[in-house]
C-alpha cells in the first residue's frame, strides 16, 4: 500500500467525519441560539430580577400573615387586634362607640 493510497478516505470514514462536523456545529448552534444559549442571556437575567421581585413581595406578605397569625394566637392573643378583627368581620360595636359614615369618592 502506498501512501497515496494510505491518504485517500474510504466512504464510511468521510461519513464519519461528516456526520462529527454536523455534531459539532449543531452543538455550536445551540450554545449560541439555544434556550439557554448565549444569546438567550439577557432575557434570562431579565427572567430572573422579575422572579426576585416576586419572590421579595411574597416574602413581605408571608411575613405579615406571620405577624398577624401570632397576634391571633389563642394562648396570648392581642386584645387590639382581636377587636379590630371581630369589628370589621362581623359588623359589630362596643355600645359606647358612635359610628360615622363618610361617602366614598368615586375613581
Amino acid at each position: 500500500m502506498s501512501a497515496a493510497d494510505a491518504r485517500i478516505l474510504t466512504r464510511r470514514e468521510r461519513f464519519s467525519h461528516l456526520g462529527a462536523c454536523g455534531y459539532l456545529v449543531l452543538l455550536g448552534g445551540l450554545a449560541l441560539a439555544g434556550p439557554s444559549g448565549f444569546l438567550a442571556w439577557g432575557e434570562t437575567l431579565s427572567t430572573l430580577d422579575q422572579r426576585e421581585a416576586q419572590i421579595s413581595k411574597l416574602t413581605a406578605e408571608r411575613d405579615e400573615l406571620k405577624n398577624r397569625v401570632a397576634l391571633l394566637n389563642p394562648n396570648h392573643a392581642d386584645a387590639d387586634f382581636a377587636g379590630e378583627l371581630v369589628r370589621e368581620r362581623l359588623n359589630v360595636m362596643r355600645p359606647d362607640e358612635v359610628v360615622i359614615l363618610l361617602d366614598k369618592p368615586n375613581r
